[in-house]
């Protein structure tokens, strides 16, 4: 048997994630951009060893693939776009959680809520990649190749700036940029399902028990 449960965040909830986001952006100071990313897939292979509820299996299936986009060569983000996204994984690198990972299974709903807003805030990179994954899955089927090698291939580069430009468009529009505004005064939990189409190859493939 399944239920449905919605957590909604007051004004006052998202102030409490917001100070906790600036906290650890204070700590990752002095950490480079590969300490932040090793601390935030280090949280993913902590999720494997245990079985966590699915609603927070499929949030952190979304920071798996906020990595991916760092990670992916072929998508390679502008310099400023990825600072945007790291900022957004900082809270992953700070040993001091709201709930301590070392709390079975509880430990990662801090983890959980802070994926649902980023991913919120970082929707329109997030959609972006998702086309930059499809199309790249498509044209390596037509060619008969591997995409996983393709890397920067010339093929790609039409369709990466297009895809670039529209993120860039989308966001400017609703927000005018900066990460941390885009929350509203309350969230529910969304389907939580991972953005990035399941046929589509990129790096990562985070997958809980």
């Amino acid at each position: 048997m399944s239920f449905s449960i919605n957590i909604d965040l007051s004004d006052r909830d998202l102030e409490h994630f917001q100070a906790a986001q600036k906290q650890a952006v204070d700590a990752a100071a002095k950490k480079s951009d590969q300490e932040i990313i090793n601390a935030a897939s280090a949280l993913l292979v902590e999720a494997t060893k245990i079985t966590v509820p699915d609603f927070i299996g499929e949030r952190l299936a979304k920071l798996d693939d906020m990595i991916a986009m760092l990670n992916d060569e072929g998508f390679a983000l502008p310099e400023e776009d990825r600072k945007r996204v790291l900022s957004a994984l900082v809270y992953f690198a700070d040993p001091k959680d709201i709930i301590p990972d070392s709390v079975p299974v509880l430990g990662f709903l801090d983890d959980a809520i802070m994926i649902e807003l980023c991913t919120r805030e970082l929707k329109h990179e997030i959609e972006a990649y998702e086309d930059f994954c499809d199309y790249r899955q498509r044209e390596a089927d037509s060619r008969g190749l591997d995409p996983a090698t393709i890397g920067r291939a010339d093929f790609l580069d039409s369709r990466r700036a297009e895809l670039i430009d529209r993120m860039h468009s989308r966001r400017n529009r609703e927000q005018g940029g900066g990460f941390g505004h885009g929350y509203g005064s309350s969230s529910g939990w969304a389907s939580g399902k991972s953005y990035i189409s399941s046929s589509s190859w990129r790096p990562g493939r985070f997958r809980t028990r």
